[in-house]
C-alpha cells in the first residue's frame, strides 16, 4: 500500500527532546514535514522548533497547543509520544511516583489531545499513540507503567468512536529500547533486564512513521515481529504469557537480581517462601 507524501505536513510531537521524540521529530523533518515540538524541557540542539510545556499542567497545555498550532497554520498529525516510567510494586500502595506516570503517560496525553482536537477534525488529521507492550503483557514491579499505558490504549479506543469519522487514532507498541527511562527503575535496584528483549530504536520510529503515513489509519502496530508475537498471545492467551512473565520473574530472583531492593522485598519472600 502507498504512504501518504510527509512534505508539507503539519506536525505536532510530545515529549519531543527525549530519546524517541528527537529520533521521531528529526525523521519527518528529513521527509520534509513542518514539524513542532512541545518538551518539559526543550534542548538547544533540537532538530526541529520545541516548546516548553508541561504537559501535567491544565492552562499550560492549551497554550502551548494554540501556539504550535499557530505556528504550523492548522494540524494533521499529533503524535502523542511524551512519557516515564520508575518503580512501582502493585502490592504498595500508590504514591507520588504512581501519581506522576499517570498524570504525564495518561492525563497528559489526554490534555493535550483534547486541545488539538479542532483542529485536527478540521483537516482529517491523524492521532498517533506511543503506547507499550506492557499495555498488554504486564511487567512486575512496574504497575504504574503498565496500567497507564493499559488506560493510554482505552482511551485511545474512546476516541476512535468518538472522533472516527474525521481522524484516524492508532496506537504504536514497542517492547524494550535502551533509553534513559529506564534509570530509575534500575536505580531502586528493579531493572528489568532478562525480562525484556530490547530492540533497536529505528524500528519504533519507523512504526511510527508507517502509523502516521500510511494511506489508511492502521488501529494496533507492534513494532517488531516478536512484539507482534508477544501482543498477539497477550491478546488471546492472556493465562500463557501470564505464565511466562512469572516463570521468568521467579529465574530473576533465584538469580539474586533483587537483592538489596527494598521495593521487591515482598516480591523476593514470598519466592524464597515457596521453595
Amino acid at each position: 500500500m502507498s504512504a501518504r507524501d510527509p512534505r508539507g505536513l503539519r506536525v505536532l510531537v510530545t515529549g519531543a527532546s527525549g530519546t524517541f521524540g528527537r529520533a521521531i521529530c528529526a525523521r519527518l523533518d528529513e521527509l520534509g514535514a513542518e514539524v513542532v515540538g512541545l518538551d518539559l524541557a526543550p534542548r538547544a540542539d533540537d532538530p526541529v522548533r520545541v516548546l516548553a510545556c508541561d504537559i501535567t499542567d491544565d492552562d499550560a497545555v492549551p497554550a502551548a497547543v494554540r501556539e504550535a498550532i499557530d505556528h504550523l497554520g492548522g494540524l494533521d498529525l499529533l503524535i502523542n509520544n511524551a512519557g516515564i516510567g520508575g518503580p512501582a510494586p502493585a502490592e504498595l500502595a500508590p504514591g507520588a511516583e504512581v501519581r506522576r506516570q499517570l498524570d504525564i503517560n495518561l492525563l497528559g496525553t489526554w490534555r493535550v489531545t483534547a486541545a488539538c482536537v479542532d483542529a485536527l477534525v478540521a483537516s482529517g488529521g491523524r492521532i498517533v499513540m506511543l503506547s507499550s507492550r506492557m499495555a498488554v503483557m504486564q511487567l512486575p514491579l512496574a504497575a504504574a507503567y503498565g496500567a497507564s499505558k493499559r488506560a493510554l490504549v482505552a482511551y485511545a479506543d474512546a476516541l476512535r468512536l468518538e472522533l472516527g469519522t474525521h481522524v484516524g487514532v492508532t496506537c504504536v507498541y514497542p517492547s524494550a529500547v535502551r533509553s534513559p527511562i529506564h534509570d530509575s527503575t534500575a536505580a531502586a535496584g528493579l531493572s528489568l533486564e532478562g525480562m525484556s528483549q530490547y530492540e533497536p530504536l529505528d524500528g519504533v520510529v519507523r512504526t511510527v512513521l508507517r502509523a502516521a503515513l500510511s494511506r489508511r489509519p492502521r488501529r494496533d502496530l507492534p513494532t517488531t515481529r516478536r512484539g507482534a508475537v508477544e501482543f498477539f498471545l497477550a491478546r488471546h492467551l492472556p493465562a500463557l504469557t501470564d505464565r511466562i512473565v512469572a516463570r521468568t520473574l521467579a529465574g530473576r530472583v533465584r538469580s539474586g537480581a533483587f537483592q538489596g531492593a527494598e521495593l521487591a522485598a515482598g516480591v523476593v519472600a514470598r519466592h524464597e517462601a515457596t521453595r
